[in-house]
């Protein structure tokens, strides 16, 4: 499959996640808050852990989401960042935005690392011509 051609599908299915997250929650949230035990659960959750990060998402706002999201590291990405985002508070369809730039620059990080990581290699694998 060609490069350009993966990067573009997997940047792309990635970006999705965004908006489906954030949509699934959204709707997952209106529903069990109706619920004494998942509200008490949720504001006590959102309350404790939200001084973690709002004097980040204050000083960096959606750049802060996008930069999160771009930095491929285990526990960071689109699943996380949108996460973070809605607990937050944050607009929808900026969010969306920062996820699909942030993606987009994973995406790239991820594929150079890749390519030049197997380009690399190969100097220790003997090619045989069949």
């Amino acid at each position: 499959m060609p490069l350009v051609f993966t990067y573009i599908f997997a940047v792309l299915l990635n970006a999705l996640v965004g908006p489906l997250v954030f949509i699934f929650l959204s709707t997952l949230h209106r529903w069990l808050v109706k619920f004494h035990w998942y509200k008490s659960f949720f504001d006590s959750f959102v309350e404790k852990n939200r001084h973690k990060v709002e004097n980040k998402i204050v000083k960096y706002g959606y750049a802060g989401i996008t930069l999160f999201i771009a930095i491929p590291l285990p526990v960071t990405g689109a699943y996380t960042g949108t996460l973070v985002a809605w607990i937050m508070g944050l607009d929808a369809k900026k969010t969306f935005l920062s996820v699909l730039i942030g993606v987009v620059i994973s995406g790239i990080i991820v594929t150079i690392i890749s390519y030049y990581g197997i380009a690399a290699f190969s100097i220790f694998i003997k090619q045989i011509n069949v």
